[in-house]
């Protein structure tokens, strides 16, 4: 089911042209130096279609709440998110938002110096200088209040939120929002659905921290459960 993404209206990056691509159930706000539409709907189709003839030779894939092997003769974009999701020990569908984000961003850099493509709360951002990313987690008290500095050596970034109150994703826990900084979108991805299913109760934030510190390539995450707050690794968190 489809929910709007009203999050969307407080994109505040006047500097960058903002735009939508959207094809089937990938929907993608895109930030650039100008008006890429045309190539980001290529981009989308060029990630997507490998990947959905996957899937139908290989249903398994689709559903699995486990680690899969990687398979060495499957297409990018399904190597990336079994990759992805072997650290963190999820299904690889869990790194599917942050991989394509990533894919078709990578794409469009040939045509922009600068992008961010987001893709229902997961971003990849490569930027050329200090860019704000707020933190929605839905009713919480703390969503819309904080935010990620990103400064643009430390880009190419994913920076991926996982939650049991918002979105359609599937999650296993009732995180408002557990969010993951890596340099791989899809790591971000899988990874903030492992931090994010570890959250069974508000007390459980430090101990949704100490699994996702131990992802190897994770280098920061936000959780938020209620009013409890824990923050860890290499992250500046600001007041908005």
């Amino acid at each position: 089911m489809y929910e709007q993404r009203t999050y969307r209206h407080d994109v505040k990056d006047r500097d960058l042209v903002s735009f939508q691509a959207a094809v089937k159930e990938t929907d993608l706000y895109i930030c650039a130096c100008r008006d890429l539409s045309a190539e980001a709907v290529t981009a989308i189709n060029e990630v997507r279609g490998p990947l959905e003839g996957y899937i139908r030779e290989h249903p398994i894939f689709l559903h699995s709440l486990e680690p899969l092997p990687v398979d060495r003769h499957a297409p990018e974009v399904v190597r990336r998110m079994q990759q992805a999701a072997r650290p963190a020990k999820v299904g690889p569908m869990a790194a599917v938002a942050g991989a394509v984000a990533q894919m078709v961003g990578e794409k469009l850099l040939h045509s922009s110096p600068e992008i961010i493509v987001e893709n229902g709360g997961d971003i990849y951002l490569k930027v050329s200088r200090k860019r704000v990313v707020a933190i929605y987690a839905g009713e919480s008290a703390f969503s819309g209040k904080l935010a990620i500095e990103v400064a643009p050596d430390r880009t190419p970034l994913g920076i991926c939120t996982s939650s049991g109150k918002v979105g359609p994703s599937l999650s296993l826990g009732i995180a408002d929002a557990a969010v993951v900084v890596a340099p791989s979108a899809a790591l971000a991805d899988a990874a903030a659905t492992a931090v994010g299913n570890a959250v069974k109760s508000e007390d459980d934030v430090d101990a949704a921290l100490e699994i996702g510190r131990r992802i190897k390539g994770v280098s920061g995450i936000v959780v938020i459960a209620g009013s409890n707050l824990g923050v860890w690794g290499d992250i500046r968190l600001l007041n908005m």
